[in-house]
């Protein structure tokens, strides 16, 4: 029997519990058992851009509904493919469910790529799996920091390399929203030991201000409303948060000073969509997406995959010492609880400075 939380695609925060038999394993194929993953604003990311970016198509379900995906770890309990064994470990790309059938390829003793028809047409980035046994960037005892930081740390580590790349577009500053949010913290540690040069200003509501002060990540942080006390100096900002009316306030601020803006997932999704400046023209740059699979692939085209492997191996460890002690790993058994956590995080209520584990 498989259990998946199944998300309504036309409300998000309407999410069931949905029970089915397993079907009888492919040739070539291997069934996982998922252990535990995370679950963070960038799994509400992948809800709310479910369609624009096809995130829904990963992992098939019914009309009318949708599995968000997770990041975590799973153990092969079937196998039909000779080159991975029943009780081998993995970690990627995982549906909120109990199980999961993948059919690798490309498989080298450090991983593979599932190969499954439906999986193709999406970024091949979220189609790789690590073996634990080969995986050089695991560590048994950070299994949970993996999970809550790896992916979002990553998409950090990205925009600092593409902001730096442009030499900040001429900024002395950045301005980053949902300051508290793990992307957010990544990039900041990153731009923290990369870009000492560039000051750092994290914005977020005011019950979060102490919490954000005290990972020692930014050099000013402020609550939202305290916008309007910023110089209105070169600034380049990175939106987090999703939210068109502060996106608006940041663009009117700064003027001609917002040298480029940059928008990353959508952690308040109360406020996302609309007109961002209702209906008026923005003054300054026009708003980019931030996509990181595509920069990630342009980071590894650029460096060469082992080069850039080490950067990002090396930026992982300093982070990894930066955030300690920030966030505390709460386990909670079972997809009642995912669903429950799902739900929170999409209400934006989750506790910061806790990083949610499922244990399906």
């Amino acid at each position: 029997m498989t259990q998946t939380v199944e998300v309504k695609r036309s409300a998000l925060s309407e999410a069931r519990i949905a029970e089915c038999a397993a079907a009888p394993l492919p040739d070539g194929a291997i069934r996982l058992a998922i252990e535990s993953f995370s679950v963070t604003a960038n799994n509400v990311t992948y809800a709310v851009a479910g369609d624009s970016f096809r995130y829904w198509e990963f992992f098939p379900a019914p009309e009318g509904v949708g599995i968000v995906p997770m990041w975590g770890h799973a153990r092969v309990i079937e196998s039909n493919c000779p080159a991975i064994a029943v009780g081998e470990r993995v970690y990627g790309y995982l549906p909120m469910a109990s199980h999961l059938d993948v059919v690798p390829g490309k498989v080298t003793p450090g991983g593979f790529v599932d190969l499954a028809e439906h999986r193709q047409p999406m970024s091949p980035i979220y189609n790789q799996y690590s073996r634990l046994a080969a995986d050089p960037e695991h560590d048994p005892a950070r299994e949970g920091e993996r999970m809550i930081f790896g992916p979002l740390f990553k998409t950090g580590f990205l925009i600092e390399y593409f902001m730096r790349g442009e030499n900040w577009f001429g900024a002395g500053q950045v301005v980053l929203t949902s300051a508290s949010s793990k992307t957010a913290l990544g990039l900041a540690a990153v731009a923290q030991q990369n870009s000492p040069h560039i000051r750092r200003i994290g914005l977020t509501s005011a019950g979060n201000v102490d919490f954000v002060t005290g990972t020692g990540l930014y050099d000013t942080v402020l609550a939202y409303d305290a916008l309007g006390s910023l110089d209105p100096v070169p600034t380049v900002s990175v939106d987090f948060a999703g939210n068109g009316r502060l996106l608006a306030q940041i663009h009117r601020h700064f003027g001609e000073a917002l040298k480029y803006s940059c928008l990353v997932g959508a952690t308040h999704v109360e406020a996302r969509g609309g007109a961002l400046g209702g209906g008026e023209p923005l003054p300054g740059p026009q708003p980019t997406l931030f996509f990181a699979p595509d920069h990630a692939q342009a980071l590894f085209r650029e460096l060469g995959p082992q080069a850039a492997g080490q950067a990002l191996a090396a930026s992982w460890h300093q982070f990894l010492k930066a955030v300690e002690g920030t966030v505390t790993i709460e386990r909670r058994p079972g997809l009642e609880a995912a669903r429950e956590a799902y739900l929170a995080t999409l209400a934006g209520t989750v506790d910061p400075a806790v990083g949610i584990v499922i244990e399906p």
